[in-house]
């Protein structure tokens, strides 16, 4: 699942979240308290399901598993796998 997705996924239950409150304490508890705190209860479960399920990696991701977090001289010549091997060049040699 992509980022794009997961991130409608999530506004999608946070906004089922709120209305759940909203509605728990607008018009149901005039019939039923019991329901309203029933409602109530699930919706506050849903924002940690909701921040799991949005942070959750994907196959395709390797962030995890790129070897500069290993290598503590990531950032010298010869560890980063995004530039080549090179040194840098003095601008007044031959």
């Amino acid at each position: 699942m992509q980022q794009r997705s997961r991130h409608r996924y999530y506004f999608a239950m946070m906004g089922s979240c709120l209305a759940l409150f909203v509605l728990a304490w607008g018009v149901v508890r005039f019939f039923s308290v019991a329901a309203a705190i029933t409602m109530c209860v699930v919706a506050m479960v849903i924002p940690p399901v909701a921040a799991v399920f949005a942070n959750r990696r994907d196959p395709e991701d390797d962030w995890w598993q790129d070897p500069r977090w290993d290598d503590p001289n990531w950032d010298r010549p010869g560890h980063d796998r995004d530039r080549p091997d090179r040194e840098p060049r003095d601008p007044e040699g031959p």
